[in-house]
């Protein structure tokens, strides 16, 4: 919580990524397994809300809960929520995020996720949910790669996508703006990425705020 509200304290918006719960919670984690942040072996998925809150982060501070950021967060701050779910079992964390979202009327928040499958399930499911498509073309050149998000795109139905700043500028890309759809650049972390982001995205997801 310490970088969250670090940037809600210099005006910033924010983005997260969260898991699911053993017990059915969407919490802010990025990587499956603990032990990079935590140095806890074991996964995400095994571990109830409050024993993930018990862990020590580097801060100090334990495994947020969606929740928590979003009460951090409240209708002043905008904030961009990575659902992080592989496969088609996406409804368990799909609903986690939506029931939390529900708490907290005039949030401005949005959902997106690589698995266009969990956007399909908040087109039908909350549909006033504003969804978007995080996508890179790393190791997946050629049509092959170019098919696979093609059809990831018309699966999702999404309202803005989240391009990898190392694959701008790019064709896909460029076709999205073209129809009208909002691209995201992430993550960007050096001038000359700030650079290229601005050039080609609507919008830039950092880690070194560039005047």
């Amino acid at each position: 919580m310490a970088a969250f509200n670090a940037a809600i304290a210099q005006g910033y918006g924010a983005e997260c990524d969260v898991r699911l719960s053993r017990d059915g919670v969407a919490m802010v984690f990025h990587d499956a397994a603990l032990s990079r942040v935590t140095g806890v072996d074991g996964v995400v998925a095994a571990r109830s809300a409050a024993q993930l809150g018990q862990l020590k982060l580097k801060d100090g501070g334990g495994i947020p809960r969606l929740n928590t950021l979003l009460q951090a967060c409240g209708q002043a701050v905008p904030l961009l929520i990575e659902l992080k779910v592989m496969g088609r079992n996406v409804a368990p964390l799909c609903a986690a995020v939506a029931r939390d979202l529900g708490k907290h009327p005039g949030l401005q928040a949005a959902v997106m996720s690589f698995n266009p499958i969990a956007m399909r399930w908040f087109a039908r499911n909350m549909p006033q949910a504003v969804r978007g498509l995080v996508v890179t073309e790393q190791g997946q050149p050629g049509w092959r790669g170019a098919a696979r998000r093609g059809l990831a795109l018309w699966v999702a139905r999404p309202d803005f996508i989240a391009c990898d700043v190392r694959d701008l500028p790019s064709r896909f890309a460029a076709e999205a703006r073209e129809r009208g759809l909002p691209v995201l650049s992430w993550t960007v972390r050096t001038k000359s990425e700030h650079v290229v982001a601005a050039a080609h995205a609507d919008q830039i997801i950092f880690e070194v705020p560039r005047d």
